[in-house]
């Protein structure tokens, strides 16, 4: 995996996160408008619109560079909408990360897979 994979990579699962958060927010602060006169749902929607519009822009670049199959391109697309498919997404991501890490270094010490 060349840098700007891995880069394209880090940045997506860096956004998914906070994008998850934000989603979480947003259904909250929804009830508690619905519920109370607490309104805070402008603010958290412009947040959680311009974390989602990182995470497709981060999520395009990802799948160009790192050349993910149709299916693993839709489930990263599907966690983005989920409520709580950031968390997963991110998890799914470090561990693709740290196995690209693995396999750079057997490369590298010139292991060859069996």
């Amino acid at each position: 995996m060349d840098i700007k994979t891995a880069s394209a990579l880090r940045r997506l699962r860096l956004v998914s996160g906070p994008e998850a958060i934000s989603f979480l927010l947003l259904l909250v602060c929804s009830v508690l408008k619905r519920t109370t006169e607490f309104n805070a749902v402008p603010v958290m929607g412009a947040v959680h619109g311009f974390l989602f519009v990182l995470y497709v822009i981060f999520w395009a670049d990802a799948w160009n560079r790192a050349k993910w199959s149709l299916g693993t391109a839709a489930y990263y697309a599907v966690m983005s909408v989920l409520p709580t498919g950031g968390f997963f997404a991110e998890r799914r991501l470090k561990r693709e990360a740290e196995d690209a890490v693995i396999a750079s270094r057997a490369r590298k010490e010139g292991v060859v897979n069996a």
